[in-house]
């Protein structure tokens, strides 16, 4: 009929069907034109003016959708469908309090309150309300016990408030219900784990894959959860049953090689390292795992062409470019070691550790002064470091500006005095100076 322009004779309801249909099918433009029929047959059907107004709301034509449900309304006034429509007009335009009002009247009306209280409690989210959208899909749980998205929606609004324990006891009342339930098992694991009770956690996630022993979700979270309790084996375990029950992900492999590490399984750490990798080579976290492994093999070349792959994926992560620093260091490019370091602090990552590593690198490269500068500036941002402070001292005796490194070298031993053994291994004529000597040996009897 749309086709050839011929015109027959529908009732409203067929009408009403192949609008749908049309609508469902996203084939707008042949529901507009079934609209204009089926209006022209039947001017006064409520249904028909209620789909014009849906179709308008999807044009985002709202003027012109309020207008036909105003008519609508009047017409109908108990008609539930009228005040949701408008109520989504108003949430598409970010009116949510005004859309809450409307789905209020639309839930004296409706005699299927379970959709209205879902719609409710997506606007009170919206308005970050989570305790109203905590009841609202609380309600449709009343409703409908295996509504498991508002059950997700629940345990998100009890997330979002930080209130685990009562997320707990929550869950609990509900499996007390349905104890099959193992979407309920799975949340009750996580906020357990979330308040690091692990031991319960791993129950409730047993539970979970006792009831579903294809819910790769439980598998990985009780897989995480055995980590944490230091049962790499177990965790392996799980990890490798999800890869069993869905095609290979990157975190279960990842994960696999880090629980392999922690048991000095190096050659099965690697095997899933390169495998994480495999599936994903953009994943820079993979290759930073590689490096760290062969680092700690003292395999320095291998680690550092790892660590550029990691780099050539996040060249701003100063976690990657301090591990890149500490392999120049150890290959001996102190020059690259020092252009590394001064980005990670231009980069924002300048707490002690890297500022330390900065310095100790110039002065054995000779470049006191650029080492001093950098003290200094450290002491600045760092202020009673026993770590700057002996430094600042040593270098200042190297300096011949022996009062200023008499007056840092009081400092730092009134804060750490056994930290002064450690700088003598590094500055060994500093410390045998007699004047150092007779301070620390003051200092030293005078703890």
């Amino acid at each position: 009929m749309l086709k050839t322009n011929n015109v027959y004779f529908f009732d409203s309801l067929e009408f009403e069907g192949i609008i749908q249909y049309y609508i469902d099918s996203g084939k707008t433009s042949l529901a507009k034109k079934a609209l204009t029929l089926g209006l022209e047959q039947h001017p006064m059907s409520i249904s028909l003016k209620l789909l014009d107004a849906e179709i308008l709301i999807f044009d985002n034509k709202y003027i012109a959708a309020i207008e036909i449900l105003d008519v609508i309304q009047a017409m109908e006034p108990t008609n539930e469908e009228v005040y949701i429509q408008k109520a989504t007009i108003y949430s598409k335009t970010n009116e949510h309090e005004k859309a809450l009002i409307q789905l209020k009247f639309a839930l004296e009306l409706s005699e299927d309150k379970a959709d209205v209280y879902a719609l409710l409690g997506m606007e009170y989210l919206f308005l970050n309300n989570f305790s109203d959208a905590r009841e609202s899909f609380i309600a449709c749980l009343d409703d409908d016990l295996e509504d498991y998205s508002s059950l997700y929606n629940v345990v998100y609004c009890f997330d979002m408030e930080n209130k685990h324990v009562e997320a707990i006891a929550f869950l609990t009342k509900y499996i007390d219900k349905d104890p099959y339930s193992e979407v309920a098992w799975h949340q009750l694991g996580r906020q357990h784990y979330v308040l690091d009770q692990f031991q319960e956690a791993l129950r409730a996630f047993d539970y979970a894959v006792l009831v579903d022993e294809l819910f790769v979700g439980a598998y990985i979270e009780k897989a995480k959860t055995l980590e944490k309790l230091e049962r790499y084996s177990e965790a392996i375990e799980n990890y490798k049953a999800t890869l069993e029950l869905e095609d290979a992900t990157t975190f279960a492999l990842l994960r696999i090689g880090e629980c392999y590490l922690e048991l000095k399984d190096y050659d099965n750490a690697l095997q899933f390292y390169k495998r994480t990798v495999h599936e994903d080579p953009l994943l820079d976290k993979g290759w930073m795992a590689l490096s760290s492994i062969y680092y700690q093999q003292k395999e320095y070349e291998k680690s550092l062409y790892y660590i550029n792959k990691a780099l050539d994926i996040d060249e701003v992560n100063t976690a990657y470019l301090r591990r890149f620093g500490e392999i120049n260091i150890k290959l001996s490019f102190y020059e690259e070691a020092v252009t590394v370091f001064e980005l990670c602090i231009e980069l924002g990552d300048d707490d002690l550790d890297i500022r330390i590593a900065l310095v100790d690198v110039l002065y054995f490269l000779g470049d006191f002064e650029m080492a001093m500068d950098n003290l200094k500036d450290a002491d600045i941002q760092i202020p009673n470091s026993a770590a700057i402070i002996y430094r600042l001292a040593c270098l200042h005796f190297l300096f011949d500006t022996e009062d200023k490194g008499v007056q840092y070298l009081k400092i730092g031993l009134g804060i750490d005095f056994e930290y002064h053994k450690l700088m003598k291994e590094m500055y060994p004529s500093v410390f045998d100076l007699h004047v150092v000597q007779d301070i620390v040996s003051f200092y030293k009897f005078s703890f």
